[in-house]
């Protein structure tokens, strides 16, 4: 099996650079690393050797579609984050699970950590989670509702036989996109989360889209994904107030690390947009930060 890596990087040179160097460090080998970047600042002051560098506008979806369609010699995708800190046995892991279950079409990791969802985690500190992590007892896979986008695998295979890509409708940041794109590819085999497959996520806050395009992406997207029959209307709509009401209510206290007001501008756009029947996520673009 021919395991390729594909990372989207944009602004985050230095964080970049400690991700391509934890990847030496694995015990089964990338047969390609594909990075696909915005310009040539996004990779200033790194080692090129050895990665493929590709460009696309800037965009999750656009930039992992080139990803895929670089690497037509290989069988399996695995996407990580220019943030993602993966342990050692990640590609080995990965690697096993697709060669045992030919039904496989998408895997996601087990994270240690995500820093998304505070100010962030450093590199050391990542070594020092995964350092002191208990050994995994039970690798078995397990059933996945989705593939996170931080840390997660296709069959290339697949995605050549049905023309499933990310929708690059979804822009920027994206946010769903992959929950859009494995949901989609999940309809031709298995979606697993793999235990043995560990890492952090660091959430490192550097080069992430501005607050309004986001809060606006938390409510158009979900109703957009929803629309194709890929995601239940339920977690749709949870979603969408679960966010609202996190950006009303930290509005006036934020965290140092977010820009709530303009998330909440962008849910309020979002709403706006709905209530007048539009479901556009290209529109976040065109929104003024």
């Amino acid at each position: 099996m021919r395991l390729a890596v594909g990372i989207v990087t944009m602004g985050r040179a230095a964080i970049l650079a400690d991700t391509l160097a934890t990847l030496a460090a694995q015990s089964r080998a990338a047969d390609r690393i594909l990075v696909c970047a915005t310009k040539p600042d996004d990779l200033a002051g790194i080692d090129t050797g050895g990665i493929e560098v590709s460009f696309a506008p800037p965009g999750t979806s656009s930039q992992r579609n080139r990803l895929m369609e670089a690497a037509g010699d290989c069988d399996v995708m695995v996407f990580l984050d220019d943030d993602f800190v993966a342990e050692p046995e990640y590609l080995a892991v990965t690697e096993a699970a697709f060669l045992g279950d030919p039904t496989l079409v998408v895997t996601t990791g087990a994270l240690l950590a995500d820093g998304a969802k505070g100010p962030g985690i450093t590199v050391a500190e990542a070594r020092r989670l995964i350092a002191a992590a208990p050994e995994v007892t039970d690798g078995y896979p397990r059933p996945a509702y989705n593939g996170y986008g931080c840390n997660m695998a296709v069959r290339l295979a697949t995605v050549r036989a049905t023309g499933e890509m990310f929708d690059e409708g979804m822009v920027f940041y994206a946010w769903y996109e992959d929950l859009d794109f494995t949901r989609r590819l999940g309809r031709h085999g298995a979606i697993r989360r793999l235990p043995g497959a560990r890492g952090v996520h660091l959430g490192t806050k550097q080069g992430r889209g501005a607050g309004i395009r986001l809060g606006y992406a938390q409510v158009v997207n979900p109703v957009y994904v929803a629309r194709k029959g890929v995601y239940h209307w339920d977690r749709a709509l949870r979603s969408i107030a679960r966010h609202i009401a996190m950006n009303l209510l930290r509005a006036l206290w934020p965290e140092p690390w977010i820009d709530r007001w303009g998330r909440l501008r962008g849910n309020l756009h979002g709403l706006a947009d709905l209530l007048r029947g539009h479901v556009d996520p290209g529109r976040a673009g065109r929104l003024s930060p």
